[in-house]
């Protein structure tokens, strides 16, 4: 069973708060079927998005990058993908270490 967009989101937005990293939801999508995308913001003025694929070896879901560079190129991607896909969640998360928890059990399946 799959878990609806804003039940991930709620659950990925406790996770980054309980580490002290600074999340916000920057564009609300469809909250049962939404994709999302993650920013990742390193106050440096450079920034990633990341969004979830499939790995065609395994067949498994992983997180992929979708831009990366300075934070407006990034920016001006993910206009273009919410143009696009109204039903789009765009997630920010600002950490100068450049830490998204997306990788940990539970976020990265």
């Amino acid at each position: 069973m799959r878990l609806t967009a804003d039940l991930w989101v709620s659950a990925y937005l406790t996770r980054l708060r309980l580490a002290d990293i600074a999340v916000y939801v920057v564009a609300k999508g469809d909250p049962t079927a939404g994709a999302v995308i993650v920013k990742s913001a390193t106050l440096d003025g450079r920034a990633r998005a990341f969004q979830r694929s499939f790995d065609l070896q395994s067949g498994a879901r992983v997180w992929v990058v979708l831009a990366d560079g300075p934070e407006a190129e990034v920016d001006a991607v993910l206009r273009r993908q919410r143009d696009r896909d109204r039903d789009l969640w765009v997630i920010e998360v600002e950490d100068r270490q450049g830490r998204t928890l997306l990788d940990e059990p539970g976020l990265s399946e």
